[in-house]
């Protein structure tokens, strides 16, 4: 019998593809032999390369919110010979079941989600009491009905030392001693940001104490990064926007301990084995926490927590602000 051919939907967001890593490692627990193949946008590619459970990405390059029907189906036809025995949806949208659908995979698993019903032939119920967590949905959708897993594996990404030393020598920045990597960005919005000025004490603190301190974030960090490094007389390696996403995990690697914000950068520390420090204000810890055994976690949980929104409704951000720097160079002077 021929290993079984699988092909993933992924996730869009960088936080959420890390812990699907957990549902790739269950199924190659369930079967060694088997292939997985994902198929998720561009941004993704560095993270599955960085997976040894993948064996290929596939591009997906539609428009976020596009449903560009005929596209859609046309890519699906070009992986109907392809072998694939089971096609595996972490996306909940009615665009994303054409694909498998149009590629005549015989097996669609996945919840519901937009009224799918005919695109999806393996439904599962999603009881959210249940499944609260995120890795424990996609974990879910590996397993057969009915059955459930004491403990789900952590995400483990593998770096690669040698081309972080290359990102650092364009740079021009070597790695000396203890580094602390700062994570101050969140793309979902400010009510996820720890103020900038807070990171900016805790910064100085680390300074003092000769440690190194890098900035991580995309291109739309660079105005936080910027004012954080200003904050510290621009005595920090400030790499916002300057790393692509394989560059900054490389990067991260060789950090001893990392604070972030609730953020994909904060999943790929954790899926880094670094001790890492994880700031929450809108969102909650419950429901997608960093997998390592490494986090310290800070979330207040307010009454007015959690709110999910991108912007604090009551104008006070109270859940972040009330987060203290010295609690956090606290847990910093213990590493």
């Amino acid at each position: 019998m021929s290993a079984p051919k699988i092909l993933i939907f992924g996730p869009a967001w960088v936080g959420d593809m890390v812990l699907a890593q957990s549902l790739f490692k269950v199924l190659k627990a369930k079967h060694p032999d088997c292939i997985i193949d994902v198929a998720a946008p561009a941004w993704t590619m560095p993270l599955l390369e960085r997976m040894p459970e993948v064996n290929q990405g596939i591009v997906l390059s539609f428009k976020h919110g596009e449903l560009a029907l005929w596209q859609r189906i046309q890519f699906g036809r070009t992986l109907k010979n392809q072998g694939y025995s089971q096609a595996i949806l972490l996306t909940n949208s009615f665009k994303s079941g054409i694909i498998p659908f149009a590629a005549g995979i015989p097996r669609r698993t996945s919840f519901l989600g937009e009224m799918r019903y005919g695109l999806i032939n393996d439904i599962r119920p999603l009881d959210k009491t249940r499944l609260v967590r995120t890795v424990d949905r996609f974990v879910a959708l590996g397993l057969d009905k009915g059955v459930t897993i004491a403990e789900i594996p952590n995400p483990t990404l593998i770096a690669d030392k040698t081309k972080a030393l290359q990102a650092l020598e364009k740079l021009n920045a070597p790695a000396q001693g203890k580094i602390l990597g700062l994570c101050p960005g969140a793309e979902y919005g400010e009510a996820k940001r720890w103020p900038a000025e807070y990171y900016a004490e805790v910064a100085n603190e680390a300074l003092n104490k000769g440690w190194q301190v890098w900035l991580f974030g995309s291109e739309k960090d660079m105005p936080v990064t910027a004012q954080i490094n200003q904050l510290t007389q621009n005595k920090c390696l400030d790499l916002g926007g300057k790393t692509k996403l394989g560059e900054a995990i490389d990067l991260m690697s060789l950090c001893h301990t990392v604070i972030s914000n609730d953020s994909g950068l904060m999943h790929i520390a954790a899926a880094l084995n670094k001790p890492l420090v994880a700031i929450y204000g809108s969102s909650d810890p419950h429901h997608t926490p960093p997998m390592s055994a490494k986090t310290t976690v800070f979330y207040l949980g307010l009454k007015c927590s959690p709110c999910f929104e991108r912007v604090c409704p009551l104008g006070h951000l109270n859940c972040l602000r009330e987060i203290k720097p010295e609690q956090l160079s606290n847990v910093l002077s213990r590493n």
